[in-house]
């Protein structure tokens, strides 16, 4: 396996969990937040939901990292 696929292999992976997490995080998903209507009081993170949110962050980075990696390595 050499390092292009493996990079390859990290994007893939790091893709398809940045879109489950970022589909699991709730905050202002209602359907009147749309139009403008949320009166919802935005609070600090705690427990799973600023768990899931660094995990988001550090594959947000890794994702980066390797789409740059990919850029730089020669064919």
């Amino acid at each position: 396996m050499d390092l292009g696929s493996l990079f390859q292999t990290t994007t893939f992976i790091s893709a398809i969990l940045l879109v489950i997490l970022i589909l699991l995080q709730q905050r202002g998903a209602s359907l009147g937040a749309g139009f403008g209507g949320s009166g919802e009081l935005y609070t600090t993170r705690r427990g799973l939901d600023k768990s899931m949110f660094n995990t988001t962050v550090v594959f947000v980075v890794i994702f980066v990292l390797s789409i740059l990696a990919l850029l730089l390595i020669p064919n």
